[in-house]
């Protein structure tokens, strides 16, 4: 599969197919935490990136059959919203699919557009980020492309949240020395109070960012912003699930890791949870792979993580 992975544990989905619509790495944004890794095209066009008719037929010819999944997630490598088929994407699985629950991840800069607000309508669940408020907070964090401000991040999200009637969950990155001030955190929160979301989720660090020196926040430090949270309905996002009792019978083990540590840089644990084969047999292939030079690996606190050597 070229725009199709998983499907995967997702930590906060359940057993998610992801769809990715833009080649790595193509976004609105260059967050200093981004564990796919820095932007190499930093741009707010939006465009075809990739063929619509090709992810078509690679959702018809996965989704036939009638897998067991969760959700479909448009995420991925970069921003989904910069493509601009995605609208017929979720129609095509809203009209074909319909026993799939849809959800967009994104990085909410593009929802001050209304194409892109119109092409969400259909999907169950959208979930915007919004790490900061402040011009000065956001630039410094997130490193936008010519044109994404906060003024206009936070007009979309809040535009988005009048008009859609799906599932709304903001998502708040915390990077400590960044954004955790009192003064930014309390703008984020009273524009979550004003967009009126199902819930919030704390997010973290939790592999390797796009810059080394950018830390993840403790857990003492996440339960006091949940706090301040209140009464919003806020949760702090844990790591990957623990169950990895899913078998694969016609999968090639090289490809799905890859696919995987491609898009996002992982653990042996990280791999076992996420899909489902045994922890020998992914540790077979990462050694086999990192011995291959098609892998890297970077020590940090919750372990190895392995990512996709660049050339």
């Amino acid at each position: 599969m070229k725009y199709l992975f998983g499907p995967v544990n997702s930590r906060r989905l359940g057993l998610s197919l992801g769809i990715d619509l833009v080649p790595s790495k193509t976004c609105s944004l260059n967050c200093l935490y981004c564990e796919c890794g820095c932007t190499t095209l930093l741009t707010d066009r939006i465009d075809e990136y990739v063929p619509t008719a090709d992810v078509l037929r690679e959702l018809e010819d996965f989704l036939s059959p009638g897998p067991k999944l969760d959700v479909v997630t448009f995420s991925g490598s970069g921003e989904p919203t910069l493509h601009s088929g995605i609208g017929a994407v979720i129609s095509f699985l809203r009209d074909r699919f319909p026993q799939y629950r849809i959800a967009v991840l994104t990085n909410g800069t593009m929802l001050w557009k209304e194409e892109v607000r119109k092409a969400l309508m259909r999907a169950d669940m959208v979930v915007p980020s919004l790490d900061a408020v402040s011009e000065e907070v956001f630039a410094r964090m997130l490193r936008p492309a010519p044109g994404i401000t906060a003024e206009r991040t936070v007009h979309g999200i809040l535009r988005f949240s009048r008009e859609y009637r799906g599932s709304l969950v903001i998502e708040v990155f915390i990077l400590p020395g960044v954004n955790d001030s009192p003064a930014e955190l309390e703008k984020i929160r009273r524009v979550c109070l004003e967009a009126g979301p199902q819930s919030v989720q704390l997010n973290r660090l939790d592999r390797p960012g796009a810059e080394d020196w950018v830390e993840s926040a403790g857990d003492e430090r996440m339960a006091e912003i949940r706090a301040l949270f209140r009464p919003l309905n806020v949760s702090v996002v844990g790591g990957p699930p623990e169950d990895a009792s899913r078998t694969f019978t016609a999968r090639d083990i090289d490809d799905l890791v890859i696919a995987t540590v491609s898009r996002r840089p992982s653990t042996l644990e990280d791999l076992v949870s996420a899909l489902g084969i045994s922890r020998g047999e992914i540790l077979r292939t990462l050694e086999k792979l990192a011995a291959e030079g098609r892998l890297s690996a970077v020590d940090m606190d919750r372990g190895r993580f392995y990512r996709l050597k660049q050339e």
